[in-house]
């Protein structure tokens, strides 16, 4: 095989993904891949053939192999993660060269570019399965939305998973208020409003307050009350790619915006209060939602001293929406936010109860549990937290 040169990139710390392994001899398509490697944000390792270094092939998170160089990596090792580029894709011999390398994709540039940009920022950031994502929305105003968004990701970090919790209602107040942790150092949304494409998603992660073990992406106390769609499908897209679970707080309009996040939330649950009159609201809502997001569910909550409250599958067979869970009323929790504790940090409270029983229930099988049945706190239940079928 022929020896290898070293890239001009800096040399990478030991906390660093390493970036794209580049086979090629041609300048031109070594220059337009080191391009695309920068785009990505991503330290490549370039080589003529095999890499010098013992166990470079092996180990390159991704692999690029130029059809110049293609023939003479037919006696390398198979593996995964190999691209092969060339000029024509018609050209039957490139295709040949792909088998003989075990190339998984075959693309030119610069129809390609986009895809291999994406896949060069997927290798270097290390992505795996992305995150469960979860849509709350309240069924009327002052419901409780943004209080059980608060306490699903406290309860989700508190069980050592990646968690991020996003406000998406710019008028809600912002959720690193409910925190208790305005005053938290980090970016709020203003400052990814210009936000296009791909957001780096470890960038994403390090750049948010860190509150309670979670990152937080909420709004700041300026006029701005807007998110533009492309900003909210690049930011969102990025916070899942880190994987673990996003827990987004979402306004009960429908638009574009709002419309970017539903088309990646997972599962979406409306929190109704146990009240006709917000039962025919949250029925408005949930006919926008739906729209765009397939699997709605419904959490009902109880108030102060409600005894002429509806039952909770009474509310379910109106909306008919499948149930969640059922919240009853929690006293005290208004006043958590003035002394810095986040609703879901009482582990005995029904919201921790409930949030913790639809964890368990949706990631115990894999993303696909989540729509599997109904989360009951002990404190409606009279037992531990328990799902039923739906």
């Amino acid at each position: 095989m022929a020896g290898t040169t070293a890239s001009d990139w800096p040399d990478r710390t030991g906390e660093e993904r390493g970036g794209p392994l580049i086979v090629t001899e041609d300048e031109r398509l070594l220059d337009d891949l080191l391009r695309l490697c920068a785009a990505a944000g991503a330290l490549p390792e370039v080589a003529h053939g095999l890499p010098a270094r013992e166990g470079g092939w092996e180990t390159a998170p991704l692999v690029i192999v130029g059809d110049d160089c293609a023939a003479r990596m037919r006696g390398a090792e198979r593996r995964a993660g190999v691209v092969l580029v060339g000029r024509d894709a018609d050209d039957p011999a490139v295709w040949r060269l792909a088998v003989g390398i075990g190339a998984e994709q075959v693309l030119t540039l610069p129809d390609g570019e986009r895809w291999l940009v994406d896949r060069i920022a997927d290798a270097a950031e290390g992505v795996g399965e992305p995150a469960l994502t979860v849509g709350v929305i309240g069924g009327r105003g002052g419901a409780g939305a943004s209080t059980l968004a608060c306490a699903l990701a406290v309860t989700a970090a508190r069980a050592g998973r990646r968690t991020v919790l996003v406000d998406g209602d710019p008028l809600g107040g912002g959720l690193d208020v409910l925190m208790g942790g305005e005053r938290e150092k980090g970016l709020r949304w203003p400052a990814f409003s210009a936000s296009r494409g791909r957001v780096a998603c470890g960038a994403l992660e390090e750049s948010l307050p860190r509150l309670h073990s979670l990152r937080v992406l909420s709004w700041d106390r300026g006029a701005e009350v807007a998110i533009p769609p492309p900003a909210m499908r690049a930011v969102l897209a990025a916070a899942r790619r880190r994987g673990g679970v996003v827990v987004v707080d979402l306004p009960r309009r429908a638009d574009e915006a709002v419309a970017e996040a539903l088309a990646q939330v997972d599962v979406g649950l409306l929190v109704v209060p146990a009240e006709l009159r917000a039962v025919a609201a949250a029925r408005r809502v949930a006919s926008g939602v739906q729209m765009v997001l397939r699997d709605l569910r419904v959490v009902t909550r109880g108030g102060p001293g409600s005894r002429d409250a509806l039952e909770a599958d009474e509310i379910a067979r109106l909306l008919k929406l499948p149930l969640a869970g059922e919240l009853p009323w929690e006293h005290g929790l208004l006043d958590d936010p003035a002394r810095g504790v986040p609703p879901g940090a009482d582990v005995r409270g029904p919201l921790t109860r409930f949030s913790a029983a639809f964890w368990e229930r949706a990631l115990g099988g894999g993303h696909g549990a989540a729509g599997g049945g109904a989360a009951r706190s002990g404190a409606s239940s009279g037992g531990a937290p328990s799902w039923g079928p739906v």
